[in-house]
């Protein structure tokens, strides 16, 4: 989630949004995974909490759109674009730094997208969530591989 965190303070700043706010979004949008990691449990049950918390409900929102399965919740906002495009990305990008000697340090687009062409390299992110969140981000596949890796570089410390 601190991944996410950082994609999401990034494309804030980078489209002049609340960079707080998104990054509290991107901070808790799996909270409830461990708990109830099936959808659409997954993220109705955080959402609840969330609104019970008194959480603005554009980001109970945004949380609840990151998730397909929920049809009354399609992604509208910058900010539920922006957590849709970085979630699963995120991951998959901590993934590949982890086989690499150099962590994110000079990961490229180029190398990310011919680990996504290996099926068996991290199988449970769904390649086609990737290509969807940035055309729906509307920003190319590379640009957005490599905006998130520069944004995870800079907290690296954390993820690897």
């Amino acid at each position: 989630m601190y991944a996410v965190e950082a994609a999401m303070r990034a494309y804030a700043a980078r489209f002049q949004e609340d960079v707080e706010k998104w990054g509290i979004v991107g901070l808790l949008h799996d909270f409830d995974y461990e708990r109830w990691p099936s959808a659409p449990d997954h993220p109705l049950k955080g959402a609840e909490i969330l609104t019970g918390l008194g959480y603005p409900e554009d980001m109970i929102y945004a949380i609840k759109s990151h998730v397909d399965c929920i049809d009354d919740c399609p992604r509208v906002t910058l900010m539920d674009k922006a957590l849709f495009a970085s979630d699963e990305l995120s991951g998959f990008l901590v993934a590949c730094a982890k086989v690499r000697p150099n962590g994110f340090v000079g990961m490229k687009a180029k190398s990310v997208r011919k680990k996504m062409k290996t099926k068996s390299f991290a199988a449970a992110v769904p390649r086609e969530d990737l290509v969807t969140g940035a055309e729906d981000l509307g920003v190319e596949l590379n640009e957005h591989i490599e905006f998130v890796i520069a944004a995870l570089t800079e907290i690296s410390e954390q993820l690897l």
